[in-house]
């Protein structure tokens, strides 16, 4: 290996995609258990890595060198071979500061939170210092070394301004985890989440719910990947790189799913943008029936509430893939559980198209007639509006519709 990522596991990484997007050189992903990671150093054949959870502060002892501010925080997560010395360096730090920056946080002389103890929440306290916060309190479900503990968080620091979560807790395949209840915290001016897989995490949905700011850490990534890549080629690192990396990897790993009424052309124009992308197209009416059949001989047989019970399925199996283009049935955004997972790693965009332009039809029970189309019509509209992350005319023809998406999706 040349050039790689050493961690364990692995198996939810985006970095192989990301440098694939910043230079033409290989990079692999290299698992390592903990007693295999004395012989890797020890062998040193590799030009650069990076390091990721849990080795950040385990590496450094294999270290010839450490960068100054690698040293300061106490973590490293980029070793370069020169001739045979490693030289450890922490590019997160300024990763971290750039996706801190790119969503408007300024904690000067202001409370924030860090989740977590290990080699990440220490570059988090290192940033916030950098930005001149005020108090920084550390968080961890030990409460040791100065930390105190979520209960602790919850009752004396309920003023907090900011909350940084350094923590694995809700990354694949555990996303429906949060490590803390956002709404207990009422004075919350922006929330980062250093989880990528998945792109928006249950933290990062609570806090948007809230109407505060937050992000999940894939631009993070992509800019200390930058930062990394331009310490294995010894040469500057730049924003467009950082802007490049970022908007390659999650245009290729976000969905895009559409919602809206029935007979709106969800599948239609889905299976256009589906082919004019080269994405796999998934329609979870379809999947529906492959386990049930006809969907309305299904509804009159067992009733609404079985049907949603497996379109809450259907949608589930769908919530953790990346890079489809999904079509929902238009009475699932209707559920809050629906809505969290199709946001999970989904944008999602709803197909407005008028209610004249509607057709209904015996094959979607809930609205076989014009007058139950137009009684869902006036259910279902507010909440097409409000669920949705991007509205798009519906009203002309399929590619019409389809262009129009992949143009405001900028893809």
């Amino acid at each position: 290996m040349r050039y790689g990522l050493i961690g364990y596991p692995l198996g939810h990484s985006y970095s192989r995609e990301i440098h694939a997007a910043i230079a033409p050189y290989e990079y692999e992903l290299h698992e390592l258990a903990p007693d295999e990671l004395d012989a890797f150093f020890k062998a040193r054949e590799f030009a650069g890595i990076n390091v990721t959870i849990p080795y950040k502060q385990t590496v450094i002892k294999y270290l010839d060198e450490i960068s100054p501010e690698a040293e300061r925080i106490g973590a490293v997560n980029t070793v370069i071979n020169r001739g045979g010395m490693l030289c450890g360096y922490n590019t997160d730090f300024a990763g971290m500061k750039a996706l801190a920056e790119r969503i408007g946080i300024k904690p000067a002389d202001k409370k924030t939170l860090v989740l977590g103890t290990g080699g990440t929440s220490k570059t988090a306290r290192a940033v916030l210092a950098s930005m001149g916060a005020g108090e920084i309190v550390t968080v961890s479900r030990g409460a040791r070394d100065g930390a105190v503990s979520y209960t602790e968080a919850c009752a004396l620091h309920a003023d907090a301004a900011y909350v940084f979560n350094t923590t694995p807790v809700g990354m694949l395949p555990h996303a429906d985890a949060s490590p803390i209840d956002l709404s207990l915290f009422k004075m919350l001016e922006g929330v980062l989440d250093v989880v990528y897989n998945p792109l928006r995490t249950k933290l990062v949905s609570e806090a948007r719910s809230l109407g505060i700011p937050a992000e999940g850490g894939l631009y993070m990534l992509a800019s200390q990947a930058v930062y990394a890549s331009a310490l294995f080629l010894g040469r500057e690192a730049s924003a467009e790189d950082t802007a490049k990396a970022y908007a390659a990897v999650y245009g290729a790993k976000r969905n895009i799913v559409l919602i809206g009424m029935p007979s709106c052309g969800k599948t239609s124009v889905g299976q256009e943008i589906a082919q004019s992308l080269g994405r796999r197209f998934a329609d979870t009416d379809e999947l529906i029936k492959a386990d049930v059949g006809d969907i309305a001989s299904y509804f009159a047989a067992h009733g609404e509430a079985s049907f949603r019970a497996l379109e809450r399925a259907a949608i589930a199996s769908l919530a953790d893939e990346t890079g489809l283009v999904i079509a929902t049935g238009g009475g699932a955004p209707m559920y809050e559980e629906n809505l969290a997972h199709l946001r999970r790693n989904g944008t999602l965009v709803f197909i407005d198209r008028a209610l004249d332009n509607l057709t209904a039809t015996a094959s979607r029970p809930l609205s076989a007639d014009r007058a139950l189309l137009a009684k869902r019509f006036e259910e279902r509209y507010a909440r097409y509006i409000s669920a949705a992350d991007i509205s798009v005319d519906g009203n002309g023809s399929v590619a019409e519709t389809a262009e129009k998406i992949i143009k405001e999706l900028s893809i």
